[in-house]
């Protein structure tokens, strides 16, 4: 995604506005940390080794790591693309502001989805180095894990804030704990996908963070196919259909 001019501006203004309140932005960052240490090394003790992508065994906590990882990223981009952006679109009315200016609805979208997956970027930065502090990377193809946390949370950031021009309320709000909590348990997070039954097999292949889950543990593990193409194409599409939605409703939300 492109930051243009107007797009800028706007990462600006929330740059001076969150480097006052930094500690709320890093705060989420810390619940993936805990499910960590309770679930990958607690349960990982009792479990052993797991089934990986190639078949072959992979210690439990390896093997949770990463998905943790993508999960980071899905939080930070829909959080920050959900709840912040409605309080400024219903009530801060930010946005009718900042129109005022030569800047164009477009430019708050890019603006605003490019700085959700910088929160979930962060989350992402911050949780792979505990993991290679760890000993939890088995392979140098690891640091792409970064770049697929980006894409993860620009598909996520763009859909988060497309589903938010559509809320009336914050009560709207318990749908998106709704969604999000069932993508985090049943995205083969913690489970090899092949323990679930064949029907839940196919669902959980339409979940997103699946596909972002697959993409960062085949990456620090080591271990490709071409279903590598499969996720990515899935993420980007995600991403841009996202990203066109949130534009085109906010051109309806503020203009009309």
């Amino acid at each position: 995604m492109v930051v243009g001019g107007g797009a800028a501006r706007l990462l600006e203004r929330n740059w001076l506005v969150y480097r006052r309140i930094w500690i709320v932005v890093f705060s989420g960052f810390f619940e993936p940390i805990f499910y960590l240490f309770s679930i990958g090394i607690g349960i990982g003790e009792l479990v052993g080794d797991v089934t990986g992508p190639n078949g072959t065994p992979v210690d439990y906590t390896a093997f949770v790591a990463p998905a943790l990882l993508a999960a980071s990223a899905m939080n930070g981009a829909i959080f920050e693309s959900t709840i912040n952006i409605f309080f400024k679109l219903k009530y801060g009315k930010i946005y009718e502001a900042i129109l005022s200016t030569p800047m164009k609805t477009t430019d708050i979208a890019i603006g605003e989805i490019t700085w959700s997956l910088g929160r979930g970027l962060i989350y992402s930065a911050a949780f792979l180095v505990v993991m290679a502090v760890m000993g939890l990377i088995e392979s140098w193809w690891g640091i792409m894990a970064l770049p697929a946390a980006l894409l993860i949370g620009f598909a996520f950031a763009a859909c988060g804030m497309a589903a938010t021009t559509f809320m009336k309320s914050w009560q709207d709000f318990d749908m998106v704990n709704l969604i999000v909590l069932p993508l985090f348990l049943f995205s083969a997070t913690f489970y090899p996908l092949s323990v679930y039954p064949d029907f839940f097999q196919v669902l959980t292949q339409l979940s997103p963070l699946y596909h972002g889950v697959q993409l960062i543990r085949s990456l620090t593990l080591g271990t490709f196919d071409i279903n590598l193409l499969g996720h990515i194409g899935f993420l980007v599409a995600m991403g841009a259909v996202g990203s066109m939605i949130a534009a085109r409703r906010l051109e309806k939300l503020l203009l009309s």
